[in-house]
């Protein structure tokens, strides 16, 4: 829970620090999205927030994650659902698996994979600034 109360604080932060006001209809939506351990697209965090408070509007949450995403707060994903997806800035690096017939997005961390990125980017004369993966599949029948 401290962790929510931290990422809800450092948020606040963000948006206080680009001169934001802070409505309550935004600190209901960064409460949502402070409270998020998956990867919702606009419209979920809208459904989210006005179970809590009828009165945010889905401009609201628009606004407010572009300018969480302006300040580095928060992360967008396109994955190729083609919806925007949005994922909390301050966790480990990580990357993703997207499961193509339930749309579920499972995180995984493989050194395996790290190691062979960076020797790769080596061998081709480069250091890794930053990277994603994104793998796409489907769950194995149990035959």
């Amino acid at each position: 829970m401290s962790g929510e109360i931290e990422r809800y604080e450092r948020f606040r932060q963000d948006l206080k620090a680009a001169g934001i006001r802070l409505t309550e209809q935004r600190k209901v939506i960064l409460r949502v999205l402070a409270e998020a351990d998956d990867h919702p697209d606009a419209h979920a965090l809208f459904l989210r927030a006005s179970a809590i408070d009828a009165s945010v509007s889905l401009s609201t949450v628009y606004r407010t994650l572009k300018l969480l995403e302006e300040r580095g707060a928060i992360q967008r994903h396109a994955f190729d659902d083609g919806r925007s997806r949005f994922e909390n800035n301050d966790v480990e690096h990580h990357d993703h698996l997207i499961d193509l017939d339930t749309g579920a997005v499972i995180e995984f961390r493989s050194e395996k994979i790290e190691r062979l990125q960076a020797e790769i980017a080596a061998e081709l004369g480069y250091d890794i600034i930053r990277h994603k993966l994104e793998l796409y599949g489907r769950r194995r029948s149990k035959n």
